[in-house]
């Protein structure tokens, strides 16, 4: 296989240099339900590993994140200052996300019936010929 070309299953979202904040994220999404940016990042620092994550990098990650459709900003609230603040919570995109990655592909076919198959299946056929017809 040429080098760069990981054909590894694994997610955009879940690789490179941003896969730890990425997935941080995610987890303290799904566990604490939605939050503005300054409490993701506090909830970020608490975790060993991310201790120095400033929030400068957690602001550009939820912002990129919500660019890609994995969080969506759900409301607004007043901070202490004065100031607005957004809050964002996890799409079913990213719950996905986080739900292909937990599991192998190995596993997932056996979890499949028939019935789930062909669902995946059509789905897969008509994003394909979605894209097919972009390109002319």
């Amino acid at each position: 296989m040429a080098k760069g070309k990981d054909k590894s299953g694994r997610l955009s979202v879940f690789k490179g240099r941003e896969a730890r904040l990425n997935k941080a994220i995610f987890t303290i999404l799904a566990h604490r339900g939605p939050l503005t940016i300054y409490d993701i990042h506090k909830e970020v620092k608490a975790q060993r590993g991310l201790r120095q994550t400033r929030y400068a990098n957690v602001n550009k990650r939820v912002r990129a994140l919500e660019e890609s459709g994995y969080i969506n900003k759900v409301g607004v609230r007043k901070t202490k200052v004065g100031f607005q603040a957004f809050i964002y919570e996890l799409t079913a995109r990213a719950y996905l996300a986080i739900l292909l990655d937990s599991i192998s592909l190995e596993d997932l076919f056996a979890r499949l019936d028939e019935a789930a198959a062909k669902i995946i299946l059509a789905t897969l056929i008509q994003g394909n010929q979605s894209l097919s017809q972009k390109d002319i």
